[in-house]
């Protein structure tokens, strides 16, 4: 109890203005120390009606999904009816790649520690129905393969959705059905909604887009996402008090209050080290069975970041303090609100703030760049990296009409040098100074890959 006041009393202080100075709608917090759980929540819900948030508002959790099923899969694992380095085709023998020694080979962890090579970023829509997630595992057998199971990490939404699917199978059940028995219910938390059925049972945050013209954030079209990527956070919603509750039992060594949601030996391997990334921007310098890991060192610190369209929500978790802490927005600078709150939080509780983010040196140029020049692309992304006629250096990105629809939009942006094999954008954009890292120089020297949390191969 004695950090409660402090921690209280900095939330009702702080939380609303840097809300408003970061154009953040809505904002709710939840912080764990030792068995407390404080929280604030502060903002509208929606600018359009003007509902105020509470502690019991529900938002969007986007990629935070991953570490639910990511559990649901270490249950599987603790219960002796999965095993981690198995195949994936040894519990679904229907999953296929446009590779198929690939789709062979592919091991329960390389899914969940996103090292299958496979294209991640498919976002298609195959219903409403409880088999939307099988007919989109059914869609993966023309996926393209980027790289060698295991050589290398690289984000994927789609693995996750195989992840999903395998607990579907070998638990006979839905996704939904399972995350909601298996985790929701033992933890007690009473707000979390895999779809918008349930999620409008509670005051639901409604994701912003913007600002327009005249500097207004405007709800996003809709709210949902396609069920068919709910394993990886394409509509999983809950209030902070309930995703705390989630951080809780991780940092309990997956002891929760209704009975435990996983051994203290797979809790303690969700969050060891599985894989090195580069340096990259919002990543992490590590990666576990599902969760990010921004430090592995004496003072360890991991969690999750996710977002939907136009909302963002993060979580952050000091396992040798014993805190946790969740930030959900729906709207505006959410990664800026996540240094002006979360950071000084966990400097206050646990001596150690977050990693410093990565920024370009003020007079940084760009040296020889031959190497990573040209166009890297996959099905929903085409990234061209050029020098113009002042030698200055170019990001082109332009998405597929499918990434758009979900909020992609064309960019252009400079690149200034960033290490020996890295640029970064000289401009702030979403948030941070995106880098990117040139991987696999091929026998002309030239970069095989552009990694940017994701993998993409070039094309020419």
């Amino acid at each position: 109890m004695t950090n409660y006041p402090k921690v209280a009393d900095a939330l009702r202080s702080q939380l609303a203005d840097r809300s408003d100075a970061r154009g953040v709608p809505a904002a709710a917090v939840a912080v764990v120390v030792g068995d407390e759980i404080i929280e604030h929540a502060v903002g509208v819900l929606s600018t359009a009606t003007g509902v105020t948030a509470t502690t019991d508002s529900v938002f969007q959790i986007g990629s935070i999904t991953k570490v639910w099923t990511a559990t649901l899969v270490m249950q599987l694992v603790d219960e002796g009816r999965v095993e981690l380095d198995a195949p994936v085709r040894r519990y679904l023998p229907e999953f296929g790649l446009g590779d198929a020694s690939a789709a062979d080979a592919i091991t329960v962890r390389q899914l969940l520690s996103h090292r299958a090579g496979f294209e991640g970023d498919i976002f298609t829509d195959t219903g409403r129905g409880d088999d939307a997630i099988p007919k989109y595992v059914e869609l993966l057998a023309d996926a393209a393969q980027i790289f060698a199971p295991g050589a290398l990490f690289s984000y994927n939404n789609a693995g996750y959705v195989v992840l999903g699917r395998l607990v579907e199978r070998v638990l006979d059940t839905t996704w939904e059905k399972a995350l909601v028995e298996r985790i929701a219910v033992p933890l007690g938390a009473q707000t979390v909604s895999p779809s918008p059925y349930e999620a409008i049972l509670h005051r639901a945050a409604v994701g912003h887009v913007g600002p327009d013209e005249h500097g207004v954030q405007t709800p996003a079209p809709f709210w949902a996402m396609a069920r068919s990527n709910e394993p990886a956070g394409s509509m999983l919603a809950m209030s902070a008090h309930d995703l705390a509750l989630f951080a809780r039992a991780h940092l309990r060594g997956g002891t929760a209050v209704g009975g435990s949601i996983l051994t203290a030996e797979s809790a303690m391997a969700m969050r060891s080290t599985e894989v090195r990334l580069p340096d990259l921007a919002g990543m992490g310098s590590a990666w576990g069975l599902g969760w990010e890991i921004d430090r592995d060192d004496d003072a360890p610190l991991y969690g999750h970041d996710g977002n939907t369209v136009g909302q963002s929500s993060f979580l952050r978790i000091a396992p040798e303090a014993g805190v946790a802490i969740v930030l959900l927005t729906n709207g505006g600078d959410g990664a800026g609100l996540l240094r002006d709150i979360v950071d000084p939080l966990l400097r206050e509780l646990t001596g150690h703030g977050l990693p410093d983010a990565p920024a370009p040196s003020p007079d940084a140029g760009t040296g020889d760049v031959d190497a990573f020049l040209g166009v890297y692309a996959n099905s929903t992304m085409e990234m061209e990296v050029a020098r113009d006629d002042e030698g200055r250096v170019w990001l082109e990105q332009r998405p597929s009409p499918e990434l758009q629809a979900l909020g992609g939009e064309p960019s252009r942006d400079e690149l200034v040098r960033f290490g020996d094999d890295a640029l970064i954008m000289r401009e702030r954009k979403d948030g941070m100074h995106l880098v990117l890292a040139f991987l696999e120089p091929a026998d002309d020297g030239r970069s095989s890959f552009v990694h940017f949390g994701r993998a993409v191969a070039r094309s020419h």
